[in-house]
C-alpha cells in the first residue's frame, strides 16, 4: 500500500520479519476448494506435464498403463500436499518461514534459496516456451512478421525477444499485486483451461474417426511393463517435488483444512485422472491417423487450419503457461528473497527481482542445453526430496505439529529456533548426508536404474537422517501467530 509505514511488532526481529512474511491472520483468508482445485486445474495441464505424459506413451505404455501410473502417482501426491498444506493452514507462515522451524532462523535460507533457485530458472524457461506459442500465433495472424523470427540476438529472434518481453511484463504486472491476485487469475485460468483441452480432445478424436489407438508399436509387457508404470508413477511425483515442499505458501491463505482436502482431492486424483484421458486421447489420436507421436499439444494447435481457432487455442494455452508460472516459478524465489531481505524488500520488490533475473540468464539457452538441465537444475531438484524428509519428519513426528509461531520472528538465544546462532547444525548435516545419497542415486550410471525414484529415495534418506539426529531433549512450545499484529499507520 503506498504512503504506509509497517510498524514491527514488539519482540520481532526486522531482519526476520516484514509483512509479507508475516503470519496470515484466519480472519483475511481468502483460499477456498475452489481456489486450490483451480491451482491445480492449471498445474496439472502445463504443457510441460502433457510432454512428459506423451513421453511415457510415446515409451511403451499404453492408455490404461499411463493412467494407471498417474493414477498411483496422485494418490501419493494427494497425500503428502494435503500434509504440507496443513502445516501452511496451521501457523499462517510462507515456506521460508516454515523451513526455519527445522533448520533455524538463519538456516532457514538454504532450502529458501535451493527452493527459489530451481524456480526462478524455470520461470525463463517457461516464459520462452509460452512466447513460442506467442510467434506461432502471430505469424498466423501476421505473416509478415515471419522475417522477424529468422535473425538471432544472443539466441533469439527479434519476434522471440518482443513476444518473450511482453509475456515478461504481464506477469510482472499480475504478481506486483501480491497473492491475492495470484488467486483470482488463477480462478479465472482454471476453467479456460479444462474447456481447451477438452475441446482439443474432442476434435483430435473426430479427426481419427472416434477411433484412436491405446498403444504403440513398441509397447511394453509383463515386469516391464510394471517397472515402467511404477517408474512413471515416481517421476510424476517427483515433478510436484517442489510443490509438496512449498505448498504451504499457498495453504497459509486458506479458510480450512476442509478447503485443502476438498480442493486437493478435486484438484490432484480427479483432475490428474482426466488429464490423463486427455493424453491418451491426444496422442492415440494422431498414432491413430498417422503413426506420429506428438511432443506436445502445442503441435496440435499450430496444426489447427482455421487460423482463429489456431489464435484462440493460442492463448488458452499462453493463459494457462502465465498461471503455471506465477504458482509455480515466481511465488517460491519471491518469498525466498523477501526472506534473505525482509528490511529492503517487501514481495512486490522481490518478485521484481525474480523477473529480472530470471530474464538476464537467457533461459532459452539453458532450455536447450541439456547439460545444464540435466546436472544444475536436476542437481537442485535431487535435493528437494531430502528437504522435505527433513521438514516433515521434524513437523509431524518429532514436534507433533507443536510450533512456537512468534519465536520463527524472534533474535533470541534462548528461542525455539535459535540452535546455535541461529543455524540447527543437525538439519544442515542430515540435508548433506541424504542429499549426497540423493545426488548419487539421481546421477551415478551403476544405479541408473533407480534413478526414476530418486526423490523418494531423497525423502526417505533425509527423514531418517533427521529422526536420527535430531534433538529430543527441547520441550515443544506451541502457540499460533495471531499475536503478530500487522499494523499500518497512514
Amino acid at each position: 500500500m503506498t504512503g504506509t509505514v509497517h510498524e514491527i511488532p514488539e519482540s520481532t526481529s526486522p531482519r526476520l520479519y516484514n509483512r509479507d512474511l508475516a503470519p496470515s491472520k484466519r480472519a483475511g483468508r481468502s483460499w477456498s476448494a475452489y481456489s486450490i482445485f483451480t491451482l491445480w486445474a492449471n498445474d496439472v495441464h502445463s504443457l510441460g506435464n502433457y510432454a512428459f505424459a506423451i513421453g511415457l506413451f510415446a515409451l511403451g505404455l499404453g492408455g490404461w498403463q499411463l493412467l494407471a501410473a498417474l493414477a498411483i502417482g496422485a494418490v501419493f501426491l494427494f497425500l503428502l500436499l494435503t500434509l504440507s498444506g496443513f502445516m501452511g493452514e496451521k501457523t499462517g507462515v510462507p515456506f521460508p518461514v516454515m523451513s526455519r522451524i527445522s533448520f533455524g532462523i538463519y538456516g532457514a535460507q538454504i532450502p529458501a534459496l535451493i527452493r527459489g533457485g530451481v524456480a526462478i530458472a524455470w520461470f525463463g524457461v517457461q516464459t520462452f516456451l509460452a512466447s513460442l506459442v506467442l510467434r506461432v500465433a502471430l505469424i498466423a495472424v501476421f505473416p509478415g512478421l515471419q522475417p522477424l523470427d529468422e535473425d538471432s540476438i544472443l539466441g533469439l529472434s527479434t519476434l522471440g525477444w518482443i513476444t518473450f518481453v511482453a509475456l515478461w511484463i504481464v506477469q510482472v504486472i499480475i504478481v506486483s499485486y501480491g497473492m491475492e491476485m495470484i488467486r483470482k487469475y488463477e480462478a479465472f485460468a482454471g476453467p479456460i483451461i479444462l474447456v481447451t483441452f477438452l475441446a482439443l480432445a474432442i476434435w483430435m478424436l473426430a479427426e481419427a474417426g472416434f477411433t484412436i489407438s491405446w498403444e504403440t508399436a513398441n509397447a511394453f509387457t509383463g515386469g516391464e511393463m510394471w517397472a515402467h508404470i511404477f517408474g512413471g508413477a515416481a517421476l510424476w511425483i517427483a515433478i510436484y517435488g517442489t510443490f509438496v515442499l512449498n505448498f504451504c505458501d499457498f495453504t497459509r491463505g486458506a479458510t480450512s483444512k476442509k478447503a485443502i482436502v476438498r480442493g486437493n482431492f478435486w484438484g490432484i486424483p480427479a483432475n490428474m485422472l482426466l488429464f490423463g484421458a486427455i493424453v491418451v486421447t491426444l496422442a492415440g489420436a494422431q498414432y491413430k491417423i498417422d503413426g506420429r507421436i506428438i511432443e506436445s499439444p502445442a503441435d496440435i494447435v499450430a496444426a489447427i487450419p482455421n487460423t482463429a481457432l489456431l489464435v484462440l487455442a493460442s492463448l488458452a494455452l499462453i493463459v494457462l503457461t502465465i498461471a503455471v508460472n506465477l504458482m509455480a516459478n515466481f511465488v517460491a524465489p519471491t518469498y525466498a528473497l523477501t526472506n534473505l531481505f525482509p528490511k529492503h524488500l517487501n514481495f512486490r520488490r522481490a518478485a521484481l527481482i525474480s523477473a529480472v533475473i530470471g530474464l538476464v540468464i537467457l533461459p532459452w539457452n539453458l532450455y536447450n542445453s541439456p547439460v545444464v538441465i540435466v546436472y544444475f537444475l536436476g542437481g537442485l531438484g535431487a535435493l528437494l526430496g531430502p528437504l522435505f524428509g527433513i521438514i516433515m519428519v521434524d513437523y509431524w513426528i518429532i514436534r507433533k505439529q507443536k510450533v512456537n509461531v512468534p519465536d520463527l520472528y524472534r533474535e533470541n538465544a534462548t528461542g525455539d529456533y535459535f540452535y546455535r546462532r541461529g543455524f540447527n547444525p543437525r538439519a544442515v548435516w542430515a540435508l548433506v548426508i541424504s542429499g549426497g545419497l540423493a545426488l548419487l542415486v539421481a546421477f551415478l550410471p551403476a544405479l541408473s536404474s533407480l534413478a526414476d525414484f530418486a526423490w523418494f529415495f531423497g525423502a526417505g534418506f533425509g527423514a531418517i537422517a533427521y529422526f536420527l539426529l535430531a534433538d529430543r531433549r527441547r520441550p515443544f512450545v506451541d502457540a499460533d501467530g495471531e499475536d503478530i499484529a500487522v499494523a499500518t499507520k497512514h
